[in-house]
């Protein structure tokens, strides 16, 4: 096949639906061909490292098997699936005697893993393989007055995230001043916000997104781009919360990239799935 097989993830299929509204709509746009994985199943995420690890390398390499069957690197865009994915590509390569237990299991299922599949973000794909001259000729709405806070999370770029710098990246900088928005200097664009904290410690979770925010406005930043579900969902969704903790407003529209890049090449807000965020303001398009 020509193109990049396209693995959603569970967060893309639910809460983080408008990432994959509008990753489909811009590669779409772009000519860029995105096949999605036949019967993928859920990577583990996280947390399933701590069940058993021959088991989550097994369930997250079983997904790398159907993408080299299909013959194409890997698009993952959550950034705990691009993580869990890389580090089980990792892990096969990197420790033979788990590889042959893995190996083993899938097989039992008629699966046998060659490591061929490259697993991708979408940030180094639009950067390296598009290119941002292509970018730009695609533009006909530039993002005159989006001043953006750039926000790649803690997992991204690191530690597999080998296209870009782990500690000041700059692929999704670099993408939306192609499109005409002013990117402002933002030094906490690699920081973790919590993750799943924001459930199980919610103090901690809630302090740690207030200072993303905080830091944000003091930039000037009127909106916050992520290229991860969970971000955007603990930025946007815990606004209220963090305004009674600390008695500030550090309210900003939270989106994903992809919105931001759908909306320069003139697509339509609704099928960059913006009528499903919850917060939005001016230069944004207000949605019904």
């Amino acid at each position: 096949m020509t193109g990049y097989a396209y693995y959603p993830g569970c967060s893309l299929s639910g809460l983080g639906k408008p990432y994959d509204e509008s990753l489909r709509a811009v590669f779409g746009h772009l000519g860029l061909g995105l096949t999605e994985i036949p019967d993928w199943n859920c990577c583990g995420a996280t947390s399933y490292m701590s069940v058993s690890e021959d088991k989550a390398v097994a369930l997250a390499a079983r997904n790398l098997v159907l993408a080299e069957r299909m013959g194409a690197d890997v698009v993952a865009p959550c950034a705990a699936c691009y993580l869990v994915l890389s580090k089980a590509q990792h892990m096969m390569a990197d420790y033979p005697a788990l590889a042959a237990r893995v190996r083993k299991g899938l097989r039992t299922a008629g699966l046998e893993y060659t490591g061929k599949a490259v697993v991708r973000h979408p940030l180094d794909v639009l950067v390296n393989d598009v290119g941002l001259d292509d970018i730009r000729a695609k533009v006909t709405r530039p993002l005159e007055g989006y001043r953006v806070a750039p926000y790649y999370g803690c997992q991204v770029v690191r530690p597999y995230g080998a296209f870009d710098d782990p500690l000041r990246p700059q692929t999704l900088d670099r993408l939306l001043a192609a499109v005409g928005a002013r990117v402002v200097e933002y030094p906490l664009k690699a920081h973790c916000c919590g993750g799943s904290l924001m459930g199980t410690m919610e103090e901690i979770g809630v302090r740690l997104n207030f200072l993303l925010l905080k830091e944000a406005r003091a930039r000037s930043a009127n909106v916050l781009a992520t290229a991860c579900p969970l971000c955007q969902y603990n930025l946007e969704s815990c606004q209220g919360r963090m305004r009674r903790a600390f008695n500030e407003d550090v309210s900003l529209p939270i989106v994903y990239f992809t919105q931001l890049l759908g909306l320069a090449f003139g697509l339509s807000p609704a099928s960059l799935g913006l009528q499903r965020n919850l917060a939005t303001a001016e230069p944004l398009p207000v949605m019904a």
